[in-house]
């Protein structure tokens, strides 16, 4: 009874941070977890600054686009597409288009990365080896049903539990492999790696990433929040920004203060599981299977709705996940996810890959929210402060930063 009593006060706490705990949920996925990884295996603690500013900066832009939908009752794109007379529709196509095909390159890696740990799950479990495609095909057809007749709130319900399950097994995994302190203390002196610049970029785009700011001005709209919530939006976006990075740095450390000390490169996710168990044991190795899967499965739920959703924003009409056109789009992108079982590219790789990608859309996303909170006739009393001009100017100058490493890493 009591703990009943308590997982309900809980999730009813939770409940009152949705929007933010649903772009926890997006933003803290498979993609998130290799690149944090790879990049503690490699640099150990040393790239810990570029989270931080990208932590911070998201804060900042979610703040913005949040503020910006509530004074104006109106979506990002929407308002983008309106409120510029020449161009603006461009821009928002713009934005439109390539977060659509950045977040399906990211579902392919991540879908490939979770069929991959769930069967290493079950082959730790039972010695069976299951094809990664029917693996796949199971978790695409539940989510299609959970999808088909869902609505918002019935996915922020899904992403709580994942969430938890995510934090709660990254927490424990970090106490059963006892990492190094010493070495994690002596990595959080800030450098610029000499190569693998994609890494920078990687850590940037995954946490502040374009598709976070978009997609935060539609969950807001779909919480039913009014201009009287702008402290309840700020206070979510805190909560949101803060776990983002408190989670991407404990899975930097684990593998700063393990695979780091024993030099140890990563290059693939079921290999991370392989060079775990001999530091945790099996406990934590499968305990690390949970929370990566978790946070690919609350990746996943945002992806596929972003389609729609963006449409959406983008037209003005209103959101509605039921209709024909948008189970079809959501159809699609489960479909999409099939993609690593017929390339050869590994799921690591495509998802470093796509990271790098969205930070190449960043500067698009914060330039014309910069402009937007300045215009009186939009903002009225909400008009940006100099404080708040001060900040998102930063995330300008970071945003060009971030594309440039990410375009000498594509290109």
């Amino acid at each position: 009874m009591i703990m009943n009593n308590l997982y309900k006060k809980i999730i009813t706490g939770l409940a009152v941070v949705g929007p933010g705990l649903f772009l926890i949920g997006y933003n803290i996925g498979t993609g998130s977890v290799t690149t944090m990884a790879k990049t503690g295996a490699e640099h150990g603690m040393g790239l810990l600054w570029v989270l931080a500013l990208s932590a911070i900066f998201t804060y900042m832009l979610m703040v913005a686009y949040g503020k910006m939908t509530l004074v104006t009752g109106r979506t990002a794109l929407y308002n983008i597409k309106t409120a510029f007379s020449k161009g603006g529709w461009l821009l928002a196509l713009y934005i439109m288009l390539a977060l659509i095909v950045g977040e399906l390159l990211a579902i392919i890696g991540i879908m490939g990365i979770v069929a991959d740990l769930i069967r290493e799950g079950i082959r730790m479990i039972t010695d069976l080896s299951v094809h990664p495609f029917w693996i796949m095909l199971i978790i695409v057809s539940l989510m299609y049903i959970l999808m088909w007749n869902g609505r918002y709130r019935s996915f922020e319900k899904a992403l709580i539990f994942f969430v938890i399950l995510m934090g709660l097994s990254f927490l424990v995994v970090f106490v059963l492999v006892k990492p190094s302190f010493i070495t994690l203390a002596q990595g959080l002196i800030p450098r610029i790696p000499d190569k693998n610049f994609g890494l920078i970029a990687a850590i940037a785009g995954t946490t502040c990433s374009a598709a976070v700011f978009i997609m935060r001005s539609t969950v807001v709209a779909e919480k039913g929040w009014t201009v009287k919530d702008l402290k309840t939006e700020k206070r979510d976006s805190l909560v949101s920004a803060s776990m983002m990075f408190f989670l991407s740095a404990v899975i930097m450390a684990v593998a700063a203060g393990t695979l780091h000390v024993m030099g140890l490169k990563l290059d693939n996710t079921t290999e991370m599981i392989a060079l775990f168990e001999p530091v945790g044991g099996k406990t934590a190795a499968f305990i690390l299977i949970l929370g990566i899967a978790g946070a690919g499965l609350s990746s996943v739920f945002p992806i596929a709705l972003i389609t729609p959703w963006l449409i959406a924003d983008f037209t003005g009409k209103p959101r509605n996940l039921q209709s024909a056109q948008s189970r079809l789009l959501i159809l699609i992108a489960l479909l999409i996810s099939f993609g690593s079982v017929f390339l050869e590219q590994r799921p690591p790789a495509l998802m470093v890959f796509s990271q790098a990608f969205q930070a190449c859309i960043l500067p698009a996303v914060a330039i014309p929210i910069f402009i937007l909170l300045n215009r009186k006739g939009m903002m009225g009393a909400h008009i940006a402060s100099t404080k708040e001009n001060i900040w998102i100017a930063a995330v300008i100058v970071f945003s060009f930063f971030t594309t440039y490493y990410a375009i000498v890493e594509l290109f």
